[in-house]
């Protein structure tokens, strides 16, 4: 099981729609494929488990159970203090539903969803001062022969719930819209995948930083993109066009594979989906 997580700390950069596209793509090759939303907005959950009708869209209230419900469980877990407590404690693990019990299947083949839930980030206090950033990883380590891929979105932040994302991956992909802030943005975020990967997750590896909404008759995201380069950061030589095209699978509730499989943004996906398979 190969474990990827989507993670910019700028908003607006595509994060929610390049995981979903790439969830999408490998549940369509075959790959059983796991998609986790820990982002309170759920715009990743609305995309995919959201109704063929962009006029009667499930809300967000309806996806129940949630990340949310597997993260309270893990808040409320109480530590055993002495013999009578560790024997309750062992009972109590065992109802432990973990995962599992929060997944929906898609409507597509090979694709399950856990939603995000707008409360989410009422449980970070807790969780943090409790020192529960490890339980996402033990429980994705439970589904390792169930599932072949994994895909994270996260929040435009690092929290609590980026960071439990980032100490559950094998590797990290980087969103990046051709803007002067999210080229200053960059490196702050590359320091702290990197103090993640020191101090919590060894083997957590950089896949790449996709570029988009990439106008390539346009100066600056072309001068941009080669100072990237310049710099020896990890582009990815695959870049996702600029497209209206990705608003009307956003409101369809359609992935792009699912809505025109021709059309030149779905083409631009199934190559970085390639792309980043090949690495």
């Amino acid at each position: 099981m190969l474990t990827r997580v989507i993670f910019n700390q700028k908003g607006g950069v595509g994060k929610s729609s390049i995981t979903v596209n790439l969830a999408a793509i490998s549940a369509q090759q075959g790959l059983r494929t796991l998609l986790i939303d820990l982002d309170p907005q759920a715009n990743a959950s609305q995309y995919v488990l959201g109704q063929h009708n962009g006029m009667t869209a499930a809300i967000l209230a309806d996806f129940n159970p949630s990340i949310y419900d597997f993260f309270d469980e893990t808040a409320n877990q109480n530590t055993p203090k002495n013999l009578l407590g560790s024997a309750i404690g062992s009972l109590l693990q065992t109802r432990s539903k973990g995962l599992q019990a929060v997944m929906h299947q898609s409507r597509f083949a090979n694709l399950t969803v856990i939603p995000a839930h707008p409360q989410l980030n009422t449980l970070s206090h807790i969780l943090e001062s409790k020192h529960k950033i490890y339980k996402l990883k033990e429980a994705l380590g439970k589904l390792t022969a169930h599932f072949d891929r994994v895909f994270i979105d996260t929040p435009p932040a690092f929290n609590f719930f980026t960071l439990s994302a980032l100490i559950a991956a094998d590797r990290v992909l980087i969103p990046f819209d051709c803007d002067i802030f999210s080229h200053r943005a960059l490196l702050t975020l590359l320091e702290n995948i990197l103090e993640t990967r020191q101090d919590h997750n060894e083997t957590l590896a950089v896949e790449g930083i996709i570029v988009n909404q990439f106008q390539s008759q346009a100066r600056l995201p072309t001068e941009i993109v080669n100072q990237l380069k310049q710099d020896q950061l990890p582009v990815l030589d695959t870049m996702l066009p600029a497209s209206v095209f990705m608003k009307e699978s956003h409101s369809k509730n359609l992935p792009l594979i699912h809505l025109a499989t021709e059309h030149k943004l779905t083409q631009a996906y199934r190559q970085l989906f390639q792309e980043i398979e090949a690495k």
